[in-house]
């Protein structure tokens, strides 16, 4: 299904005063500067097209989650800065997003010129999605871009409540974000292959279930997993676990065994992990084969493994997939056509020690090169959208990893919900393409 919102493209901007919602929320260390700054480089393209179809330029954006007015590491300063030097222009940054100041400002813009609004968060206004406040940032402006796909899914001031009063349409950012995710969902090229994970069933049993629906191969990954893993009866030692999700865990599994019964479709989770007594550099890693016992029969040959070998122990913790696993959740995504990956499959913030890799990663890491066609001979690679805070906080950590996947989503809230099949408000509020 194609994009059905009106686009920058369907519309004449010459000489009109456009106000622009974007996701700037990026981050920023203590020192001021801007530590990753993909998603203002994702909006250059719409920022771009609207200087060269002669727009002045109002953008608007939120940054964290500020305390007060007063909180100054919630300041776009830092943003203003970094897309000036982007956009080899200067972007001019007034104190406030509403007030006489800022009106001023958009009424003395230029054909080309740009404009930033400070944090629209330093109003309570914006999260209650209040008409008044939004009318304000409407104010002096004649058209509204929304180009802000990270909060698509809130119901806040500048992203639903703004639409009543300007003609409202998408960025190009939106446009790609929604058209590539609901592509992926509705009418992907098969097969499809999904990794899903994080720390909670709650979190993401409507994308479960989705994906259970129309996907042809599904692992469940990371902490999830451990309670997945419960549910089977599987001991999992003191591992993040949510254990009043285990019937709902117990429940999926059916659903996902009855599909598996009367078609091709494989529901998987990890035949092995790796376990160590504490999140932590220094700790001893060792692999648990919990499900064929291979690994234990192997380092125990000629004796007979001990069940301890092959158990998770009581003062263990479950911190990644093992190399089992791994390859098999790899095999099907260099199978697939199309690949959805949301959820890391360990605990890949832990850094290695005198060079090693992270203790905890070697999962996630079999399942990146996967994707990116890594290995000599791979001459399949999937088309891959990959979304989530931490797995986009991991790709974002390995170096070109993310120019090398397909498409890496700026919201992690707005693609949970888009791939559950919810509809947008920050989407549903624009032009239809036939009004």
């Amino acid at each position: 299904m194609g994009f059905n919102k009106k686009t920058i493209r369907d519309i004449d901007v010459n000489g009109k005063t456009v106000l622009l919602r974007v996701d700037f929320n990026v981050p920023i260390n203590d020192h001021g500067v801007i530590t990753d700054d993909y998603r203002l480089r994702q909006t250059l393209p719409t920022i771009e097209y609207l200087r060269g179809m002669g727009a002045k330029i109002v953008i608007t954006s939120h940054l964290g989650r500020p305390k007060s007015p007063q909180d100054a590491s919630a300041s776009l300063a830092p943003v203003a800065t970094r897309l000036s030097d982007l956009l080899h222009l200067p972007v001019k940054l007034v104190d406030n997003c509403i007030g006489n100041a800022s009106q001023e400002a958009k009424k003395n813009l230029q054909p080309g010129e740009i404009l930033m609004l400070e944090n629209v968060r330093y109003h309570s206004e914006e999260e209650t999605n209040d008409e008044n406040f939004a009318k304000q940032l409407a104010e002096n402006c004649d058209v509204f871009v929304q180009d802000c796909f990270g909060v698509a899914h809130r119901n806040h001031a500048s992203i639903v409540a703004v639409t009543q009063f300007l003609p409202s349409v998408s960025g190009l950012l939106l446009e790609r974000e929604v058209s590539i995710i609901t592509n992926a969902m509705e009418s992907p090229e098969r097969p499809l292959a999904v990794v899903i994970g994080g720390a909670k069933i709650s979190d993401k049993i409507e994308l479960l279930d989705k994906f259970i629906e129309i996907a042809d191969f599904v692992a469940v990954v990371g902490a999830m997993a451990n309670t997945f893993l419960l549910a089977e009866g599987v001991k999992v030692g003191k591992s993040l676990v949510e254990p009043d999700a285990v019937d709902t865990a117990k429940r999926v599994l059916a659903k996902a065994r009855e599909r598996m019964q009367k078609e091709q479709f494989t529901f998987y989770l990890p035949h092995d992990v790796v376990v160590a007594e504490a999140i932590d550099s220094n700790t001893q890693t060792r692999v648990v084969d919990i499900s064929s016992h291979t690994w234990a029969d192997i380092n125990s040959y000629p004796k007979k493994p001990t069940p301890a070998s092959y158990t998770v122990q009581p003062n263990e913790l479950i911190l990644d997939i093992g190399p089992i696993s791994a390859a098999i959740i790899a095999g099907a995504l260099k199978l697939a056509k199309t690949a959805v990956w949301n959820g890391t499959a360990g605990v890949t913030e832990t850094t290695g020690l005198a060079g090693a890799a992270k203790p905890f990663s070697h999962g996630t890491n079999t399942i990146a090169d996967a994707l990116v066609g890594e290995h000599a001979g791979d001459k399949n690679k999937p088309f891959s959208v990959v979304g989530g805070g931490d797995t986009v906080g991991y790709v974002e950590s390995v170096p070109t990893l993310r120019e090398r996947l397909n498409h890496v989503s700026t919201g992690g809230g707005a693609s949970l919900e888009l791939m559950a099949g919810k509809k947008l408000p920050g989407v549903e509020a624009l032009l239809d393409k036939d009004s």
